[in-house]
C-alpha cells in the first residue's frame, strides 16, 4: 500500500464517524428532542393548573368581599300612617257650624289640585241685630297631608317640621296684637292655640287659631268673630274655647276617615291568633 494512500484512510478514520455511531448520536438526538417536546405540553398543563386555581381564589375572594356583593339594598322609610284626607267641608259637624257660624250657607271649598294631599273649607255668617249692629264670624279648616319619602323622610317626620313652622307662622301673624299661644291637650299627638286681635276699620276682631298634628296629618283651625255696627265685640274665651272643640272634631274626623297603613305585625299576630280555626 502507498504512502498516499494510507494517508488518505488515516484521514477517512479520523474525521468521519461510523455509520453505527451516526445512527446512535442521532437516536439519542431525537430522544432528548422528544423529551423535550413532551416536557413542554406538560409545563404548559402545570402552568395551566396553577393559572386556574389562582383565578378560582381570586373569584372566592371577589364573592366573599363587601366591594364585589350586589348593590346595596334601596334606603326605605316607614310607611305614612294616614294615605288619604277627608272632605274638607264635610269635616265638622252640622250642630258645631250652627254653634260656630249660625246660619251659614254652604262651606267654601278650597282650590286644590290634590285633595288627598291638601284641602281646605270656610264658612262665614253674619247674625244681624237691627240697631245693635251684628256679628260676624268666619270659620276655615285646612288639611295637609305628608307622604313618606326615602329622600325627604317619614310623612310625620314632615308633618312635624310643617307643624313647627305653622305655630310660628301664626305667631307672628301681620299687625296681630296681644299675641298668646298655649298647648292644647287631647287633640292629635301636638296642638297649640294662639289668640291675637286683628284691628280694623270694621271693627276688632278676635282671631283664634289651632294648629294640630295627627301622625302625617296637619290641621289648621282659624276662628274669628267680630262685633260690627256698633255691637261690642265678641269674646275672645268663649271663641277659643269653641275653636279647640271644633279642631278636636276635625283630628277625630281625620283619624276615622283616613285610610290608614296596615297594622302592625303584633296587631295582626293578636288578630290571626283570635280567628277561629279552619279545623
Amino acid at each position: 500500500m502507498s504512502e498516499g494512500t494510507m494517508q488518505r484512510r488515516a484521514q477517512r478514520d479520523v474525521g468521519v464517524a461510523p455509520t453505527s455511531f451516526r445512527q446512535w448520536g442521532g437516536a439519542k438526538r431525537l430522544r432528548r428532542a422528544l423529551v423535550g417536546a413532551a416536557a413542554v405540553p406538560a409545563m404548559l398543563i402545570v402552568a395551566g393548573c396553577s393559572s386556574d386555581s389562582g383565578s378560582d381564589d381570586g373569584k372566592g375572594e371577589a364573592a366573599d368581599s363587601p366591594a364585589s356583593a350586589s348593590a346595596s339594598p334601596s334606603p326605605t322609610v316607614r310607611a305614612a300612617v294616614y294615605k288619604d284626607l277627608p272632605d274638607a267641608c264635610d269635616v265638622l259637624s252640622e250642630k258645631t257650624l250652627d254653634d260656630l257660624v249660625p246660619k251659614a250657607k254652604s262651606g267654601k271649598e278650597s282650590q286644590s289640585d290634590d285633595i288627598s294631599t291638601r284641602a281646605g273649607c270656610s264658612w262665614d255668617s253674619l247674625a244681624n241685630n237691627g240697631v245693635d249692629g251684628s256679628q260676624f264670624r268666619w270659620l276655615s279648616v285646612s288639611m295637609l297631608r305628608f307622604e313618606s319619602d326615602t329622600t325627604r323622610g317619614a310623612g310625620d317626620e314632615l308633618a312635624k317640621e310643617y307643624y313647627d313652622k305653622q305655630v310660628k307662622d301664626v305667631q307672628a301673624a301681620e299687625d296681630a296684637r296681644g299675641t298668646k299661644a298655649e298647648p292644647v291637650t287631647g287633640t292629635g299627638d301636638e296642638a297649640t292655640a294662639v289668640r291675637y286681635d286683628l284691628k280694623k276699620k270694621e271693627g276688632t276682631f278676635k282671631q283664634q287659631t289651632v294648629v294640630a298634628r295627627v301622625e302625617n296629618v296637619v290641621i289648621t283651625l282659624d276662628y274669628n268673630g267680630a262685633g260690627l255696627a256698633g255691637d261690642k265685640a265678641p269674646s275672645a274665651d268663649d271663641l277659643m274655647k269653641d275653636a279647640k272643640k271644633a279642631a278636636k272634631e276635625a283630628v277625630t274626623t281625620v283619624t276615622g276617615s283616613g285610610e290608614s297603613a296596615p297594622p302592625s305585625k303584633s296587631a295582626s299576630s293578636s288578630a290571626s291568633s283570635s280567628a277561629p280555626s279552619k279545623d
